[in-house]
């Protein structure tokens, strides 16, 4: 035999018949609660997800119902390639399908060039002497003001 159950408007509880209280809202919508501890809370207008033994609040806080799913499996991100400012896509599969012997010969040809365009830099430049003209006469910490001595007049 089947028993007609109603569920508590603030608690969520099962209320069987014979118990529990019903309250009937000038708008004509119909609560019914489980008991009068509820009744008062309801109108005392407390929420429900603030009191820890209501269904509400073990709901907003996962507590009880175990998931049948487990966690969520995260999709693993797929590998893309883009091409590099100066290469283009086709040009950097190309140098990755190249056997590793060949690329260190090419990097290696591509260092001394460098080096070689780097050493010619310096023998163009005109070395200009370094010594203490460069900088300039130092002024003192104060701001350049003069120190004021015994023959100064002025405030100090």
């Amino acid at each position: 035999m089947v028993i007609k159950t109603d569920l508590c408007a603030y608690t969520e509880y099962r209320i069987y018949p014979g118990h529990g209280e019903k309250f009937i809202a000038k708008d004509a919508k119909v609560h019914f609660f489980i008991s009068a501890k509820a009744d008062a809370l309801f109108h005392q207008r407390i929420k429900p997800v603030k009191l820890r033994w209501t269904q509400a609040w073990r709901r907003m806080n996962k507590k009880g119902k175990v998931e049948e799913g487990g966690k969520k499996k995260t999709r693993k991100a797929q590998k893309f390639q883009k091409a590099i400012v100066g290469l283009s896509l086709d040009d950097l599969k190309k140098k990755k399908a190249q056997k590793p012997e060949l690329r260190q010969a090419r990097e290696a040809a591509a260092k001394e060039a460098k080096q070689r365009a780097t050493t010619k830099k310096p023998a163009a430049k005109v070395a200009a002497p370094k010594g203490k003209a460069d900088k300039g006469a130092k002024l003192p910490k104060g701001g350049g003001a003069p120190k004021a001595g015994k023959d100064f007049k002025g405030k100090k």
